[in-house]
């Protein structure tokens, strides 16, 4: 018979704890709704009580905002980066292929948080206007981009918060309903069909200028 204890289990840190009760609660949301989650279940599935949750998060309200703030927090941070990759690049192309692989990774890649704000949009509450408020720092780093394109001559005066949003628009349905909802609209794979939206964007459809 060995002699040998068996290592003691580490535990979690306050950071680490908090951070898999923010995981976890986004995956409880996306199936069951914020409404139909409750504490109970959810302190259960992060293997804690009910207390410990609440030296975390006083409310579910608190814990929903920090699933989107951390969301959000982690694409404006991507954003920004590829913004100020590309700005003095020249390469229009090469932002939007990037920018279009990284809003087709935010639907593939991790579709909770899709799942969840869907049901946030269904039940009605008042939390979903806190993503969306978040959001529009996103939209406003494409926008600035845009915008400054503008200035330099390579892109025509057109509004570049509208721009920006049918980018995201024509990007994120097809991750949605191709890629996501599995109603795959194309045969190629994304990265072939990107290009080709970008492309269609950068470059608009008519032959030659409408009068």
């Amino acid at each position: 018979m060995s002699s040998k204890l068996a290592p003691a289990k580490s535990r979690m840190t306050s950071e680490e704890r908090r951070e898999a009760i923010v995981q976890t609660a986004c995956k409880l949301f996306s199936e069951k709704g914020f409404r139909g989650t409750t504490t109970r279940e959810l302190a259960a599935a992060v293997g804690v009580t009910e207390p410990v949750l609440y030296e975390h998060f006083k409310t579910k309200r608190d814990l929903y905002d920090a699933i989107v703030g951390s969301k959000a927090e982690e694409g404006i941070v991507k954003l920004s980066s590829l913004r100020d990759r590309y700005l003095e690049a020249d390469n229009d192309s090469g932002f939007f292929i990037e920018l279009g692989n990284q809003i087709i990774a935010w639907y593939t890649h991790d579709p909770t948080i899709i799942r969840l704000l869907l049901f946030s949009s269904l039940e009605g509450h008042e939390l979903t206007d806190r993503f969306h408020e978040r959001s529009k720092e996103v939209f406003a780093i494409v926008a600035e981009y845009i915008e400054r394109r503008i200035e330099n001559g390579a892109m025509r005066p057109v509004d570049a918060t509208i721009a920006g949003r049918s980018f995201f628009g024509m990007i994120a349905h097809y991750a949605m309903s191709g890629l996501m909802f599995g109603c795959a609209p194309f045969k190629q794979p994304p990265e072939e069909v990107v290009p080709v939206m970008v492309n269609i964007f950068l470059h608009g459809m008519c032959a030659k200028e409408a009068k």
